[in-house]
């Protein structure tokens, strides 16, 4: 646990921001204990603890981030203790490898599978949002049209099929398992740790299929082209926050409404856009969450 406090520390931003922000009045102060919000260590899961803390902040609720920690492994002691009281989870994910369990096959019944298995530790859910981020996976445009590629399973006319994928994913049945086991397909793995290295190689030509996030640019890129994962061998992945009970019930009506209208407020589309400002475009995870938070009259 010290190495997470020691994470939780480093990588704890500061409350509140600058600029036209700094000069408006604060919201009136819900009083108690500051409300810590954790995410994980990718850019997304920082935007979403941001979306969330910046709402909370405008209904007067105090706030401590500690962002850009860790994996799951590290995160779930802490938020079972009550040293983490907030994360915006991702729900398949959250099952699988939080738990180890084989998650459901659709939103909601995940949604319940996750409350049951949160419940022994304090844990509680909100509402889940249209938002998800999964595997997605792409190939290169023009092999697309060339096959007529259009699904997953459509790779059984390509002819020496090689996933690129990190190390993990080969034994894993939402990646690399599910193409030979679920699919059946005949294809080889190729081990490559980070995600820029394995976008070069689908460019070069030196593997076929690639998984990226559902969020990322490349989905929408018109280089590549999403597969319809037609089996389902990648769980629905949609955001969740996962709030202590104790605060949760603290914290009231007023919390749970300002934290299920940004959920609402999400879908896909707009996190991948998020996602693109902040990892192309470089701008900061709380600049953009507020502006977000502004357009959609949330704060």
């Amino acid at each position: 646990m010290g190495a997470v406090l020691a994470a939780a520390i480093l990588g704890m931003t500061a409350c509140g921001g600058g600029g036209d922000d700094a000069a408006a009045p604060p919201a009136p102060s819900k009083g108690g204990a500051p409300i810590v919000v954790a995410s994980f260590n990718f850019t997304d899961s920082v935007i979403l603890a941001e979306l969330y803390a910046n709402a909370l902040e405008a209904e007067g609720f105090p706030i401590t981030r500690k962002l850009n920690l860790a994996t799951r492994e590290l995160i779930y002691p802490a938020l079972k203790s009550g040293e983490l009281q907030f994360i915006p989870e991702y729900q398949g994910a959250a099952i699988t490898t939080g738990y180890g369990k084989e998650a459901a096959k659709d939103a909601a019944a995940e949604h319940e599978q996750l409350r049951k298995l949160f419940e022994p530790d304090g844990i509680a859910l909100l509402e889940q949002s249209p938002a998800e981020n999964k595997n997605t996976y792409i190939v290169k445009a023009d092999l697309a049209k060339e096959k007529g590629l259009a699904k997953i399973s459509d790779l059984s006319k390509v002819d020496n099929v090689i996933v690129a994928g990190g190390p993990e994913c080969a034994e894993r049945l939402p990646c690399f398992k599910g193409f030979t086991d679920v699919y059946k397909l005949k294809a080889t793995f190729q081990a490559v740790q980070e995600a820029g290295p394995r976008v070069e190689q689908l460019r070069s030509g030196k593997v076929t299929v690639i998984p990226v996030d559902s969020v990322s640019p490349l989905v929408g890129d018109p280089q590549f082209v999403a597969l319809e994962d037609d089996l389902g061998i990648v769980p629905t992945e949609n955001v969740v926050p996962a709030v202590n009970k104790k605060v949760l019930d603290e914290r009231g009506a007023d919390f749970v409404a300002a934290v299920n209208a940004v959920s609402k407020a999400l879908d896909t589309a707009q996190l991948r856009e998020l996602n693109k400002r902040v990892d192309s475009d470089g701008e900061k995870p709380a600049d953009v969450a507020k502006e977000w938070l502004k357009e959609k009259s949330l704060i």
